[in-house]
């Protein structure tokens, strides 16, 4: 019987291509792990070496004035990378499968450089003795930490974070098109994972000026994101969202409509 050579055919440059995507993110999504994990302790200031209110010691102004240059990079960052006339220009660059692991990595790399630059204003402005009380608010933060990663699973935590686009684009599948759902948190407020990041970040048993800051900035920020996300969602969504906006809440859970 004559002697059949078997030869395996190596992958092709697009099947490497799809398999460096893929990699990249899961390193993209990696570091946004990390990066929320620390936040927790940053600004809980529990379990971190560099917290909300510990680092370099500066002046009030320039603390204020740093801090705020700070969070305005993470804002504009946040806020410009995600509409969609950037994503427009930006795709034309780089591939539809990362754009959104870019924009998390991004994202997360400025809260790096945040927690790396931060200045502390320790003064205290509240604090809470009662060890009974003290010990209800900050479960209570850690609550809103929940309901913030709760609400990313109840419509597509991977989705969301850039994992599902390159897995899909491993296998040579196209994402489908987003459909309009509202499960659970969703039927009683509009914006869950913003609800929980206000409750996180203001849920403080002891709140320093610095603490303040930060939570007045980013609940401020919240506010302004919710604007534009919403007229991104109308726009895809049209009518349907529209309803949505009429009969659910925004931030308060079962508060009603006028």
């Amino acid at each position: 019987m004559p002697k059949v050579n078997s030869i395996r055919q190596a992958p092709s440059p697009i099947r490497w291509l799809r398999l460096i995507a893929f990699l990249y993110g899961l390193v993209a999504y990696g570091v946004f792990l990390f990066t929320i994990v620390y936040a927790i302790g940053f600004v809980s200031g529990i379990g971190v070496p560099k917290t909300i209110d510990t680092g370099p010691e500066a002046s009030a102004i320039d603390a204020f004035s740093i801090n705020t240059l700070l969070m305005a990079l993470f804002a504009v960052q946040h806020s410009g990378m995600a509409r969609k006339g950037f994503k427009n220009w930006w795709t034309r660059y780089v591939p539809n499968c990362i754009e959104r692991g870019t924009y998390v990595l991004m994202a997360s790399l400025c809260l790096m450089f945040l927690y790396w630059q931060w200045r502390p204003l320790p003064t205290v402005v509240w604090r809470v003795e009662d060890p009974d009380i003290f010990v209800m608010i900050a479960t209570l933060s850690f609550i809103g930490w929940a309901t913030v990663f709760a609400s990313t699973f109840l419509i597509d935590h991977f989705e969301l974070f850039g994992l599902r686009q390159v897995a899909a684009n491993l296998r040579g599948r196209g994402i489908p098109a987003p459909q309009f759902k509202t499960p659970l948190y969703y039927k009683f407020v509009r914006h869950p994972i913003y609800l929980g990041f206000i409750i996180a970040f203001w849920a403080a048993p002891i709140m320093t000026i610095g603490h303040l800051l930060f939570a007045a900035v980013t609940t401020t920020y919240i506010f302004v994101g919710i604007f534009f996300e919403e007229r991104d969602l109308l726009e895809l969504f049209g009518e349907q969202y529209r309803q949505y906006k009429r009969q659910t809440c925004m931030l308060i859970p079962w508060r009603k409509l006028g």
